[in-house]
């Protein structure tokens, strides 16, 4: 089987805007879903984004072609009689519906979940929000920063890129709806799914939580995995380059030790943490040699160590090269659906491609 054979016939309307609903359709595009976007007349705002400083552009953004790849797109006006007779018709033939809206926005067009479950019962739904469909935070405006911070996980980090709210909440999304259409195959029912961005980060904090609910709340660089062990770092070298090292079980430390010829700091390894005294010495062995010079010392010492890659390198990258998932194409780079099935990568995905009203209501109108 092929990753596009997935759920091949399964047809999406993405109502998404930028990345989160326009990312979790791509996913089911590339196992084989039929996707058609829905915009606006004026376009998805993402159309315009200038990648490199934000402003707008005169052409198609890389960064639109890259989340939309796959996809059919179609410009309705779901203000106007004419557009929302349309769009009828298609959710009415839709599998999946997958819409990133405030809260009332679908409801003030008049597809409401209601009027969307008379026109289709079996319709997957998904409602995906900044903090849910519910709540006193429900009509709140906000980005990626405000709802890694709602959270709790920014209390122990900073700014995270690329945003890590917009594609955690695009690949749960994708997961809430495969679960919700094998739902649908027992029952014959769909389902309304209310998702939210800073509620699928808030899903990533059960340790925090936890600690904190005992009074050991992470900080920032205070434990294990955000800086706080020496033996868990990311470590500047003599060249300005960068190196990770990862040694938290006790063997892969004691090769690193062993290795760099610092037998005496394989006890070292259970001081308290902030590792402050100990992070500072191994600070100071990294910085006396190159990141080449480290690749060559430790890149087959077993000990968890690996450099830090600037993009311009991650293409080349004999890793990666050999898995065949980094493409270039259609004025954007892409990178494939992480997965290789039966040995196989994905098929590269074809450029997006604008159609008519009356093309898409024909390519999904039922056999005569």
């Amino acid at each position: 089987m092929h990753l596009g054979d997935f759920i091949k016939g399964i047809r999406v309307l993405d109502l998404g805007q930028y990345l989160p609903g326009p990312g979790a359709a791509q996913i089911l595009a590339d196992m084989g879903a039929d996707v058609l976007k829905v915009e606006p007349p004026a376009g998805d705002p993402l159309r315009k984004l200038d990648p490199v400083n934000g402003g707008a552009v005169e052409s198609v953004s890389p960064y639109y072609r890259t989340v939309n790849a796959g996809k059919r797109v179609l410009a309705l006006d779901l203000k106007s009689e004419t557009g929302k007779g349309a769009f009828a018709t298609l959710a009415a033939a839709a599998d999946v519906l997958i819409e990133s809206f405030r809260p009332g926005a679908m409801d003030r067009l008049g597809f409401g979940r209601d009027r969307l479950k008379a026109i289709n019962p079996r319709l997957v739904h998904l409602a995906l929000s900044g903090y849910g469909q519910t709540g006193p935070r429900a009509l709140d405006s906000g980005h990626d920063i405000n709802y890694v911070a709602a959270s709790g996980a920014l209390s122990a980090s900073g700014p995270t890129w690329p945003p890590l709210a917009d594609h955690a909440a695009a690949q749960f999304a994708a997961l809430a709806i495969l679960g919700a259409l094998v739902g649908r195959g027992r029952t014959g029912e769909g389902a309304f799914i209310d998702a939210s961005l800073a509620e699928t980060v808030l899903g990533w904090q059960g340790w925090s939580l936890t600690a904190a609910s005992v009074g050991a709340a992470p900080q920032p660089e205070s434990n294990v995995l955000n800086g706080g062990a020496a033996y868990y770092r990311v470590y500047a070298t003599k060249d300005g380059g960068r190196v990770t090292l990862g040694a938290i079980e006790p063997p892969f430390w004691k090769n690193f030790c062993a290795a760099v010829g610092r037998d005496n700091w394989i006890a070292r390894q259970n001081e308290p943490l902030p590792q402050t005294a100990l992070i500072a010495d191994v600070a100071a062995l990294f910085a006396a040699r190159t990141r080449a010079e480290w690749d060559a010392t430790l890149g087959t010492v077993d000990c968890c160590y690996g450099p830090v890659l600037g993009y311009a390198e991650v293409a080349a990258d004999p890793q990666v090269a050999v898995r065949g998932l980094v493409r270039a194409g259609d004025g954007a780079v892409q990178v494939a659906f992480p997965a290789l099935v039966d040995g196989r990568p994905p098929e590269p995905r074809a450029p997006y491609r604008d159609v008519t009203a009356e093309q898409a209501l024909k390519a999904w109108a039922p056999p005569e």
